[in-house]
């Protein structure tokens, strides 16, 4: 069952189950890489300071030899003697301290890069049980991790072993030498074999990076319907997207119909559309919509604004023009301006009006043939 989703597992990952990978703290990681940069911090260390390390610690050591009758059989003494002698050796020992320091730092960086997760912290039982041990140990990814430990370990000892026998005159040389000379030759034995090793490893890390980061990539790969579902995850659920979409509807709906009350007029076809408008002239440059709808939405349009004293003017042409033309929010069309101009003068009488005759309502508005849906124009 594993083998064949495995086999369906044929599509590279996605940046998002690459991003969930390094949230989880999975990254590419080589220890070949940390290993070498490791040694070549050392190696750099001890060709930049090795001379003055040798020459301050054999000064250091002689110092901490030398003690008087008093301090050596004075325990107190020696104590203190010998807690001198262990923090100078580690004030010495700082400079290629640091180095390895800052290897050990910026070697993730070449591949993979720092990660912070607190998710590697998580306990996960399922790693104690001994079926799953056994399991990885024996499966294939076990077996080329012994594989490759054996093959460097085999390589790495093989040259050892060969370096120690080409020089085994140069090893043996100083102990027939002055104590500076064999300070100083012992020095370039170790630090050459030294650099032989880091080399060797560099040449390892450079093969096991891209093994690293090939198996990194497989292991992420992902089926056919993976993908789909993600996509879908991605875009969201229909029925809720359905469901948000109608509420942000019914919100905006609200809205509409609070702002009715406010409107200066509503202009109605009779019954199949109504439109309110408002206008403020300090605050406007030209007329607002500020409701309009259909049917049911017309007709409670209607009862709002009859409920709260808003005029209502029968129209069709210009209600149809304003409805097809002009949004909730926005500015009538210019070309109706002449119209509305005309509808709102009559609102102003009307206002104005006390007793009497109440001014006749307008009619034969100027609305372009273009405007109106029912004369040809565009809805």
């Amino acid at each position: 069952m594993a083998e064949e989703q495995d086999s369906e597992r044929e599509l590279p990952a996605s940046q998002k189950r690459l991003d969930d990978a390094r949230a989880r703290g999975q990254t590419p990681r080589s220890r070949e890489l940390t290993t070498a940069a490791l040694l070549l911090g050392g190696a750099a260390g001890i060709v930049a300071f090795g001379p003055r390390l040798v020459g301050e610690a054999r000064e250091f050591l002689r110092g901490g030899l030398t003690l008087t009758r008093a301090a050596a059989f004075d325990p107190a003494v020696a104590l203190e003697s010998a807690a001198h002698v262990v923090a100078g050796g580690i004030v010495l020992a700082l400079p290629v301290l640091a180095i390895l320091f800052l290897a050990a730092l910026c070697a993730p960086l070449a591949i993979g890069g720092w990660v912070f997760s607190t998710h590697p912290l998580m306990p996960d039982f399922a790693r104690l049980s001994p079926l799953r041990g056994l399991g990885n140990l024996f499966s294939l990814n076990g077996i080329a991790e012994l594989a490759k430990a054996i093959a460097k370990v085999a390589l790495v000892g093989g040259i050892l072993g060969w370096l120690i026998w080409h020089d085994q005159a140069a090893f043996v040389a100083p102990l027939a030498q002055s104590g500076d000379a064999a300070l100083a030759s012992a020095g370039t034995l170790i630090t050459r074999d030294f650099l032989w090793m880091a080399a060797v490893l560099v040449a390892l890390a450079a093969a096991d990076v891209p093994l690293q980061l090939w198996q990194h990539a497989r292991g992420l790969r992902m089926t056919r319907d993976e993908v789909r579902r993600e996509g879908k995850e991605a875009e969201g659920d229909p029925h809720v997207k359905g469901r948000i979409r109608q509420r942000q509807r019914e919100a905006a709906r609200r809205r509409m119909m609070a702002a009715v009350p406010t409107a200066d007029v509503v202009v109605t076809n009779p019954t199949h559309y109504a439109v309110a408008l408002a206008y403020a002239g300090d605050r406007m440059r030209a007329p607002r919509v500020v409701a309009k709808g259909t049917d049911a939405v017309a007709a409670r349009i209607r009862e709002l604004a009859a409920a709260h004293g808003v005029p209502l003017l029968e129209a069709p042409p210009l209600a149809r023009a304003l409805f097809a033309h002009a949004e909730v929010g926005d500015e009538i069309p210019a070309a109706l301006y002449n119209a509305v101009a005309q509808v709102l003068a009559w609102v102003f009488q009307l206002r104005m009006h006390v007793a009497g005759r109440a001014p006749a309502p307008p009619s034969s508005l100027p609305v372009p043939d273009e405007l109106d849906p029912a004369a040809g124009g565009r809805a």
